[in-house]
């Protein structure tokens, strides 16, 4: 009895560790990742008054007319004036975003869920909260919010590798154009994509985010589609700036380059978005580039992309990327994401001991503070929450179509007396729609290739559907799709089927053709 008392002393005293601990471990999450944007909430009771017959919106309260708030002046003679207004806490408390919390479906009233990062408001002075989202093939929020009846879902358009394919800059435009839609009406202010890395390595597993291992192919399609979504005044972020070309120890990785292969590969593309398309944001990677962090390199970010292109935007780090923000912003890096109260600790103490000027400083908030004057939300625009989704389902089908290259046709296509279609191959059944991460979109339904060509009135063989049933029922463990952040660690990879003599003879027998 004594030592079952023991037993149960101690085993009272490890749950009660495991909770302390978890309580402790909990609380600096959030302190340090989620809530540490007390004192900055954004402020949404503004007024709108007239003065000498202009109705503008009073953001700072004082019933004046401020330069900032004269959306008939040029935009950076509003900056200005704001910028002088601002507090250097202010300015720096710009620089970095206000978590993941947003990321992570916790969000603030009149907030976005799903929403992956933000540009941070300025209350006192009346500037909003800037919404950024997900991601190259289609916007990325959560569909479903609760005490809500109604859907939240997003177009999932062709992965940047089948666009590549249409070698259709309009097409590619118009996919654009929609995405930019659902984007300003869903309340997202900047579309984080396109992706412009190079197809270097056939396992990097990103590439579907990509365009093409051709630069010329990769730049002239980034552009049509920044050019497509920021039509509708919303703005794109193209990534991943620069030679992110694998995702294997990304953040440790230090691409050794030599200068005609990265002008002429890896820089290129992103050069061409920039002077045909001007986009809004660009976005630092992860690795090094010849011993430096993408992020930290004044040479990349102000020679480069700002000096010799003329760059106009701002520049934003990949999320967590980096390990020096000082040094960042210092280079170019304007805008820290999703933002951490650790880089905010760093920024003011690199103020504060004289090695980050207020000139720097003023260069990076500058360069926000105009993006967000870009912005709808300095409009005041109100979305709707409801996108054309039928409509935009037809520019995926088009898409998607003209992408898909026959390479060499054997008197196979156009098909001839065909009816009945024999699909082979587990994902013949179930298509994997897209990538994951920031690549997937929570669309409201896919079409699979079996219901495509019943819709089209083919017959799908019996035998060979048999045959698949038989062994996913086999397996049925295996072709459990994981979802949302699961599926980022544990790819969809159920077992092929190893067909037997007599399923192929049967499946011949009865089919004519196979797929």
């Amino acid at each position: 009895m004594r030592i079952l008392k023991r037993i149960l002393f101690a085993l009272l005293i490890l749950v009660l560790a495991l909770g302390i601990t978890g309580f402790i471990g909990y609380t600096y999450f959030d302190n340090k990742f989620l809530s540490f944007e007390d004192d900055y909430e954004e402020n949404i009771d503004l007024e709108t008054i007239e003065l000498n017959g202009y109705e503008f919106i009073d953001r700072n309260g004082n019933g004046e007319l401020d330069v900032y708030e004269d959306d008939r002046l040029p935009i950076d003679q509003r900056v200005a004036d704001v910028l002088v207004q601002m507090t250097i806490e202010e300015k720096i408390h710009l620089l970095k975003g206000s978590g993941i919390a947003s990321a992570m479906g916790q969000t603030i009233p009149g907030g976005i869920p799903g929403a992956v990062g933000t540009i941070v408001p300025t209350p006192r002075l009346g500037i909003p909260t800037v919404f950024l989202s997900d991601g190259p093939a289609g916007l990325r929020i959560e569909p479903i919010r609760e005490g809500e009846d109604r859907t939240y879902y997003c177009t999932a358009f062709p992965i940047a590798t089948v666009m590549a394919s249409t070698w259709n800059e309009e097409l590619v435009f118009q996919v654009g154009n929609a995405m930019g839609t659902e984007a300003k009406e869903y309340g997202i202010d900047v579309i984080l994509g396109p992706g412009a890395n190079i197809h270097r390595h056939p396992l990097n597993g990103r590439n579907f985010e990509y365009y093409s291992e051709d630069p010329l192919v990769s730049g002239k399609m980034g552009a049509a589609l920044i050019n497509g979504i920021e039509s509708n005044g919303i703005g794109t972020s193209v990534k991943h700036f620069v030679a992110n070309n694998q995702e294997t120890d990304r953040a440790f990785n230090d691409v050794i380059v030599s200068e005609r292969a990265m002008r002429e590969i890896y820089l290129k593309g992103f050069e061409i978005m920039v002077k045909e398309a001007q986009p809004w944001t660009i976005m630092s990677s992860y690795n090094k580039v010849n011993g430096t962090y993408a992020s930290e390199s004044e040479y990349l970010l102000t020679e480069v992309l700002r000096d010799e292109w003329g760059f106009e935007g701002l520049v934003m780090t990949d999320w967590f990327g980096g390990r020096n923000a000082p040094a960042q912003i210092s280079a170019g890096n304007d805008l820290l994401e999703p933002g951490t109260k650790k880089q905010w600790d760093a920024l003011i103490e690199a103020h504060e001991d004289g090695s980050l000027s207020e000139d720097t400083i003023d260069r990076a908030a500058g360069r926000i503070l105009t993006l967000i004057f870009k912005t709808r939300k300095m409009q005041n625009y109100t979305y709707g929450n409801n996108p054309d989704l039928e409509a935009h389902a037809a520019i995926t089908r088009q898409s998607a179509a003209e992408g898909m290259i026959l390479l060499k046709n054997e008197s196979v296509l156009p098909l001839k007396d065909t009816k009945n279609v024999a699909l082979l191959g587990v994902t013949s059944y179930g298509f994997i729609a897209g990538g994951t991460g920031s690549g997937d979109v929570n669309e409201a339904y896919t079409v699979s290739l079996e219901e495509g060509l019943r819709n089209s009135g083919f017959q799908i063989n019996e035998a060979a559907r048999k045959a698949y049933n038989a062994h996913e029922a086999a397996n049925s463990d295996a072709f459990v799709k994981p979802e949302g952040m699961d599926a980022m660690f544990n790819p969809f990879t159920p077992p092929e089927i190893d067909y037997t003599a007599d399923q192929l003879a049967s499946i011949v027998a009865s089919a004519d053709v196979g797929i």
